[in-house]
């Protein structure tokens, strides 16, 4: 039995019948409903692609964790070094030429002395691939006159470097000695260094390597933890040349100059060839 009224029977039958032969209008009136209420379609598209791409990320992070579960991790350090005899020296020579009334002056002056200096050094078997400038300054100098209350050009200050390389060590003294009575008042900033250090770092090496294991032994025996396989190896190399020598311009003004300097007894002792080695074990 239907217990609808003859009014709300009528008005069902249309509707059915207007959605049974315009469903187009339906579905546009659908899509009608939908904008009105400030999200359309290709909002929940972008929605859902946005979702889908979330989920996809946690569950490779889920299957990464499945499938390589994280390592606990130990690391062990050893020091090795090595000490060896440098077989190079490198200095600096300078030539300073100051307060000339003019800058070409000052120049000339400068670089007359200054090829007389390499001159010397070229005498001394010290060849053109191991003579470098490496600084060159021309500069005005200035005197402040109290009565003018201002500045006043006192000259023109040229100053010039070289850096050397002496490859054999006994000859140290003899070019300081050569190349101040040359006119070189600069000289300094002497190192001593090892021209191949290949050799000393695979000492250096092994014996880091060496430590780092007896020092892995040594904790496994006092914690009781199991290591697994070597997962990394990490060095660092500290070695340095060491400064040694200062014969400065200051300390020539003190000797005055005045004819031939004696040479200086330079000790080049020995060079320290440094090498951490870094051991990462897996914690069984």
């Amino acid at each position: 039995m239907n217990f609808l009224p003859k009014r709300k029977k009528f008005a069902t039958i249309y509707f059915l019948n207007y959605l049974t032969i315009n469903p187009i209008n339906m579905e546009n009136q659908m899509e009608s409903s939908c904008c009105h209420g400030g999200f359309r379609p290709k909002h929940w598209l972008l929605l859902i692609i946005a979702l889908g791409a979330i989920a996809l990320g946690v569950l490779s992070i889920i299957r990464e964790r499945i499938v390589n579960p994280p390592q606990y991790q130990v690391t062990f350090t050893g020091h090795g070094r090595v000490f060896a005899k440098p077989d190079i020296a490198q200095a600096t020579l300078g030539v300073r030429t100051d307060r000339r009334p003019t800058a070409v002056l000052a120049v000339t002056e400068n670089t007359e002395k200054m090829n007389q200096v390499i001159a010397k050094v070229k005498e001394l078997g010290i060849e053109d691939k191991d003579i470098k400038t490496t600084s060159y300054n021309l500069s005005p100098e200035y005197d402040y006159n109290q009565g003018q209350g201002r500045s006043i050009l006192a000259g023109y200050s040229v100053y010039q470097e070289v850096t050397l390389k002496i490859r054999n060590l006994d000859d140290i003294g003899k070019v300081i000695e050569a190349t101040t009575t040359a006119g070189a008042n600069q000289v300094g900033n002497i190192a001593f260094t090892i021209d191949d250090t290949d050799e000393l770092k695979k000492q250096a090496r092994a014996e880091a390597i060496a430590k780092a294991k007896v020092r892995a032994e040594e904790v496994t025996q006092a914690t009781g933890i199991r290591l697994g396989k070597l997962v990394n190896v990490y060095e660092n190399d500290g070695s340095v040349p060491l400064p040694y020598y200062d014969y400065s311009y200051a300390k020539m003004e003190g000797l005055g100059m005045g004819g031939a300097s004696p040479a200086p007894a330079i000790q080049t002792g020995e060079n320290e060839v440094t090498l951490d080695v870094t051991l990462v074990y897996e914690v069984k």
